[in-house]
């Protein structure tokens, strides 16, 4: 196994452990739904739980492709720092560009449940 892949199977694995704690909050959220469906009365029933839904989703999905995308950036900047030491402020701002998924996947679900709430 090349350290390319480790470092991918990494990210992915850590990624599933997050996407996984997600899940296991959604086994919390319907009953703070329920309360929350009973003041809001605006909403249609079900809306909240897939409200949460769709932004645990954003959130895990947008992580997990943040992730593979910094492990192929990232190996190939270190490739290509060891060759030209002068490109580290080019490679920062690609390697800045893969975690920059992460943030919209952040903020769409910031703004999901803003608009649930």
């Amino acid at each position: 196994m090349t350290p390319r892949t480790k470092i991918a199977a990494f990210l992915v694995a850590l990624a599933s452990v997050i996407a996984l704690g997600a899940t296991a909050l959604l086994g919390i959220e319907p009953a703070r739904a329920a309360e929350a469906a009973a003041t809001a009365a605006s909403l249609p029933p079900g809306v909240l739980q897939w409200g949460f839904l769709a932004a645990a989703l954003a959130t895990g999905m947008s992580s997990l492709a943040a992730g593979y995308a910094v492990a192929m950036v990232g190996s190939a900047a270190i490739g290509a720092l060891a060759e030209k030491p002068e490109l580290l402020g080019r490679v920062l701002i690609l390697v800045g560009l893969a975690e920059g998924i992460a943030i919209y996947g952040l903020i769409i679900s910031i703004l999901i449940l803003n608009r649930l709430t």
